[in-house]
């Protein structure tokens, strides 16, 4: 059995088909670990989460920052951002309600076997096992009756730092914001949302969340996507692998055994630049 981890589909569904061909993917023996933003921006968001999701076991998902936001205009508490979306589709999908009620009940970030799949990052003071734990609060109000009214209360970008005090919607929106959005923050933990650039782009004070000096989760391979002016980076603690597909460049897998990459070009009719 082998595990591929894959970064950011974002709809590239096409993309995605042929990626599995070149890894020989087998749903019967191997397993998919998806980096999350699963929609959004690119054409086939609908045969993305249908595809997916039929894969049952053989397919794992974290949530991403287009997934949340994909669950928020479903239920009416966000708006529309415009041009962009491409959610059309799956909003007036048939199996509409089955397919968002599925993707809802996807973990924010995943830990096994020294890995930890999550889409954006951690935060420098939290463990892997702290940082799991935090998820499973988040989850659990996302599966509960009352996950409309998570949702409303779920964008926004303060709190921008930890802190063990916090409680109710701020303290689900800084684990949120960390998991799903961040890209940089200072060695102190408090993140910064405005920068999307290269790292070499990091405003003064911060740094990438990876290579904030002592932070608690290195002693495990986190495995992100998110980042796509990163691209794919390789490191002994750290596999980002969001390499730009929607945008033209690559989508990317890393075989978690070995650590062999497969890369395919974009699409040419799914690429936006």
């Amino acid at each position: 059995m082998s595990t591929y981890a894959i970064g950011d589909i974002q709809g590239c569904h096409d993309s995605f088909l042929r990626l599995l061909d070149a890894c020989a993917f087998d749903p019967a023996h191997d397993r998919l670990w998806l980096v999350g933003d699963l929609v959004n921006r690119g054409p086939h968001s609908l045969a993305t989460l249908r595809f997916v999701k039929a894969l049952g076991d053989a397919a794992l998902t974290v949530l991403g920052n287009h997934d949340l936001y994909l669950l928020m205009v479903a239920e009416g508490v966000e708006k529309r951002r415009g041009k962009d979306d491409t959610l059309d589709e799956i909003l007036a999908a048939p199996d509409r309600d089955e397919l968002l009620d599925w993707l809802r009940r996807q973990p924010l970030c995943h830990v096994e076997r020294g890995f930890c799949l999550v889409h954006a990052g951690l935060l420098p003071q939290w463990h892997v096992h702290r940082a799991r734990a935090l998820a499973a609060e988040v989850e659990a109000l996302l599966q509960g009756e009352r996950y409309r009214d998570t949702l409303a209360h779920m964008w926004g970008s303060e709190p921008a730092q930890w802190s063990d005090d916090l409680a109710g919607w701020e303290r689900m929106r800084v684990v949120v914001n960390a998991m799903t959005r961040m890209r940089f923050c200072s060695p102190a933990g408090v993140m910064e949302f405005h920068t999307k650039g290269e790292v070499a782009d990091a405003p003064p004070g911060y740094l990438p969340w990876f290579e904030v000096p002592g932070r608690k989760s290195a002693d495990h391979v986190l495995i992100t996507g998110h980042w796509s002016a990163l691209g794919l980076r390789v490191e002994p603690n750290l596999l980002a692998l969001d390499s730009g597909c929607l945008w033209g460049r690559h989508l990317t897998a890393v075989r978690l055994e070995d650590r062999r990459i497969f890369q395919v070009d974009c699409s040419p009719a799914e690429a936006r630049g």
